[in-house]
């Protein structure tokens, strides 16, 4: 592993790791239902909604389990639980591909659930957390980036081995992923210790670089249970509910507003590119600021988009998709780096963890609501999202502005 002056390892090859870590997680888990609940349920013989009510399942599974991933990762770094999680993604897709039953469907994904726990952003941000100290905001925009790209290389790929083969096939064929390219990634790219080299931990902390983190405490109920944190779970819940909802029923939001299928579907697809930029931005124009601004910047965006969309309709569809998904990428990095801002390195995965588990249920419970919203108000749906960014952005005026050490405020 090359390391910097410093004795911190060098950035870009474990940037590179993770982000291709987790481009692979994300496509094999969030974004697999979208191609494969369809045929999965045709072949079982179940409803549809039953399949993603199987993969909410994984959800609950994650929140529940991730406090406790990320306080591993404070105490002995990211090393080993994301290459756990490699082995319980492969086997609890493998599971999936075997799946006879509803039944057998939900325990595949409660396994799933739990590499999820310890497998996505979180754990990642907390790896990267232990390693650089208050420095990490620029390798978790990075890994964001390219993580970005999930579903446009993973989608398809998936429906690709479906349409050939089956959703069998597709399940066995990433889960044979996770093992030939995502454990080694996390094996050999990610560090042991948070020097370069293979040192006893005396050395380690010796050799560390001014931004190391101390060695973790655990958190007490009040480091828990206090406004900042419920600050911070608002505003994620909240982002979170209405990404999952747009990623859901966006285009049919959009025929409802006024455009056509064809149109629609472009419009769609600018979510995608508008968060790459929206997180570029965040790595040029706005990493000279502190978390907090940008985050309440990119917190209107999809408020602002909203409201013209009701005024407007199908006209302003792809500038209404452009600006959600700009604000979704910028809010995205926010969920790594506004925890580490306004609390530090110390107890970072812990705190990832709690902070997170809200947006897990309001994940699993935005394609359904916002479905049954949209069956009864049509457009008007999007009521709730601009009330929800409305929420996230008091909440983020709420939280107070501690610049962290080495930032331009």
């Amino acid at each position: 592993m090359t390391s910097t002056s410093h004795g911190t390892p060098a950035k870009l090859p474990i940037v590179i790791g993770l982000g291709t870590g987790q481009t692979l997680a994300f496509g094999t888990t969030l974004y697999l239902p979208a191609i494969l609940a369809e045929p999965m349920a045709n072949e079982l013989g179940i409803p549809t909604g039953w399949a993603f009510g199987a993969f909410s399942l994984a959800l609950v599974v994650a929140a529940l389990f991730g406090p406790k991933a990320g306080a591993r990762i404070d105490q002995f770094g990211g090393r080993t639980v994301l290459a756990v999680s490699s082995l319980i993604f492969a086997c609890g897709l493998a599971m999936l591909g075997t799946a006879d039953s509803l039944t057998m469907m939900c325990v595949a994904w409660c396994v799933i659930g739990v590499g999820m726990s310890m497998g996505l952003y979180e754990s990642a941000f907390a790896t990267l957390s232990w390693i650089y100290g208050h420095d990490a905001r620029g390798p978790i925009t990075g890994i964001t980036l390219i993580a970005g790209f999930a579903s446009t290389i993973c989608w398809p790929i998936t429906a690709g081995i479906e349409a050939e083969f089956d959703w069998r096939t597709a399940c066995y064929f990433w889960a044979a992923m996770h093992i030939v390219l995502g454990l080694p990634l996390n094996l050999f790219l990610i560090p042991r210790t948070k020097t370069g080299n293979r040192a006893s931990p005396a050395a380690d902390t010796a050799k560390a670089s001014p931004t190391a983190v101390p060695a973790p405490a655990k958190l007490s109920r009040s480091d828990i249970f206090n406004m900042p944190m419920v600050l911070l779970a608002i505003v994620f819940a909240a982002s979170w509910f209405t990404a999952t909802a747009m990623a859901a029923h966006l285009p049919r939001l959009l025929q409802i507003s006024g455009m056509d299928a064809a149109g629609a579907l472009i419009a769609a697809s600018l979510v995608g590119p508008a968060q790459v930029a929206g997180r570029l931005a965040e790595f040029g124009l706005l990493k000279k600021m502190h978390p907090l601004i940008s985050s309440r910047l990119s917190a209107l965006t999809h408020p602002v988009g909203a409201v013209l969309l009701l005024i407007f309709g199908g006209p302003v569809g792809m500038l209404f998709t452009s600006l959600h998904g700009i604000g979704n990428g910028i809010l995205t990095i926010a969920k790594g780096t506004l925890p580490l801002a306004i609390f530090g390195p110390v107890g970072y995965g812990a705190r990832q963890g709690y902070i997170m588990a809200p947006s897990r249920f309001a994940q699993a419970a935005a394609p359904f609501v916002f479905g049954l919203l949209i069956d009864d108000y049509r457009q008007y749906a999007i009521l709730l999202t601009i009330v929800l960014g409305l929420v996230t952005f008091a909440a983020l005026m709420m939280l107070r502005h501690r610049p962290a050490p080495g930032t331009s405020d």
